[in-house]
């Protein structure tokens, strides 16, 4: 079941930590509905000095397959939750999928 990911407000982390999701989002440049493959969420940095130092974050890359616009993915994880962000997209486009465990 997808997810939409909410523009203000962060996937709750107890539901993501140590899994994987995939990410579908659609191309501002064609409109092509882009699915990614599985990413990881990281856990927030429990040795952190503070709070505001704990995020965590994964970057991929991924190419739309309408027009081979390249769209960067970043998976920020606070202890606040978890955020997917998508370069060229609008806000409020982008919905997750957490993967089955094997």
């Amino acid at each position: 079941m997808w997810i939409q990911q909410q523009p203000n407000a962060p996937a709750p982390l107890a539901d993501l930590q140590g899994r994987a999701v995939g990410i579908k989002f659609e191309c501002n440049k064609c409109h092509t509905e882009v699915f990614t493959d599985l990413i990881g969420v990281p856990a927030p940095n429990d040795q952190a000095d503070s709070p505001a130092h704990a995020d965590n974050h994964e970057i991929e890359e991924v190419k739309c397959p309408g027009c081979e616009m390249t769209h960067t993915l970043e998976v920020d994880s606070t202890f606040d939750g978890v955020t997917f962000k998508v370069s060229e997209v609008q806000p409020g486009s982008v919905s997750y999928q957490v993967a089955e465990p094997k």
